[in-house]
């Protein structure tokens, strides 16, 4: 179980790196595009296309992480308010359910590419396809798939996995006029 926790983790921070690394290159392209328009008055009308592929891409491959870190939006006044055996139940249903919303994503995801390389479809910059763009979605949701899968085998064999919050961890839920003693 460790080994498979350790793999899936390993994958998903090297996407999460990769979203990183997309958003850096978005920041830059952006502040690129910005001096090239206002301070040259030369617009690159590419690179408006280019940022928001950068974008898809950093969604896609930030998503796993954050699913594997519970980084994500959740319920957690509600499983904070029950006990143990409820929370464990309603977490394993979270990652169930985001595991059902990575499956539609990558079939969907498969479908888009599967028609765009058929049909032969190309970007607005010469010699890229959009399939290649759109690849960015099977590939995310199948390691958001991995990982919530990896999460609920873990749940079902009464082990949590790494980054599950515990009521203990969490700040925004203390008294800050509760003395830590």
């Amino acid at each position: 179980m460790r080994r498979l926790e350790r793999g899936v983790a390993t994958l998903s921070r090297l996407a999460g790196a990769l979203g990183a690394v997309a958003t850096i290159c978005c920041l830059l392209l952006v502040g690129y595009a910005v001096g090239m328009r206002y301070l040259l008055g030369q617009p690159e009308p590419w690179t408006d296309k280019v940022a928001g592929w950068l974008v898809v891409a950093l969604v896609m491959l930030a998503a796993p992480e954050a699913q594997r870190r519970f980084e994500h939006i959740g319920v957690d006044i509600a499983v904070k308010r029950v006990g143990p055996r409820l929370a464990r139940a309603a977490h394993l249903v979270g990652v169930l359910s985001v595991a059902a919303v990575a499956v539609m994503l990558l079939l969907a995801g498969w479908e888009m590419v599967a028609f765009s390389r058929m049909v032969g479809l190309m970007s607005d910059l010469e010699g890229v396809p959009i399939w290649w763009v759109q690849a960015l979605m099977p590939l995310g949701a199948a390691l958001l798939l991995l990982v919530s899968l990896c999460q609920a085998v873990l749940l079902l064999a009464g082990r949590d996995p790494v980054h599950l919050p515990r009521p203990e961890d969490d700040v925004l839920a203390r008294d800050p006029l509760a003395r830590a003693d």
